[in-house]
């Protein structure tokens, strides 16, 4: 998110440059380029957490971004400006509490690509490690007894998909809440 305000505040060479680099990095599948992250870091929570976050802060910085570049053109940043404000207060007292219903319906739909993410990698024994307890490693489990004992693999399937598509609506349903525009 930081990214995206300072790319969409300050535009420019400082915009071309973390633009150029989000690009590079959406030229890439995310689950690959998590794979070779998590492969070369090892299993553990601190390496899944450090391995997804490198994967997905694109799509806030952009949408940050997108929220920063219209919100800086309203008359209060100006009056903030003439006032002699900072930049930092403006960027971060001004400009990115009205990016936040923005990045709320973001964080909403990134959280259900996060858990599936996990549990894929866990699944490939690239996620946490095995003592911890993670979906993606119950299903890995379960696929040895797939045919004599499917629910074992079903079942975590099953509450991972459940968990996935309440996220989702219970981010339809903040987006609701927060859009004004809807009323």
């Amino acid at each position: 998110m930081v990214l995206g305000l300072i790319s969409g505040y300050f535009g420019g060479i400082t915009d071309s440059v973390i633009m150029r680099i989000a690009d590079i990095q959406l030229a890439f599948p995310a689950i690959l380029l998590a794979i070779l992250i998590a492969g070369v870091l090892g299993p553990s929570v601190t390496n899944i957490i450090i391995t997804l976050s490198i994967t997905r802060w694109v799509t806030f910085a952009r949408v940050t971004r997108s929220a920063t570049l219209s919100t800086k053109k309203k008359s209060f940043v100006d009056s903030a400006k003439a006032l002699g404000a900072s930049n930092f207060k403006i960027i971060f007292k001004y400009i990115l509490p009205m990016c936040v219903s923005s990045i709320m319906v973001i964080v909403t739909v990134q959280l259900g690509l996060v858990i599936i993410s996990e549990a894929s990698l866990s699944f490939l024994g690239l996620g946490v490690p095995s003592s911890q307890p993670s979906w993606g490693y119950l299903i890995s489990l379960g696929r040895d007894y797939i045919n004599s004992a499917w629910w074992i693999a079903a079942m975590p399937g099953l509450a991972l998909s459940i968990l996935v598509v309440s996220v989702g609506y219970m981010g339809d349903k903040l987006r609701d809440m927060l859009d004004t525009s809807l009323e």
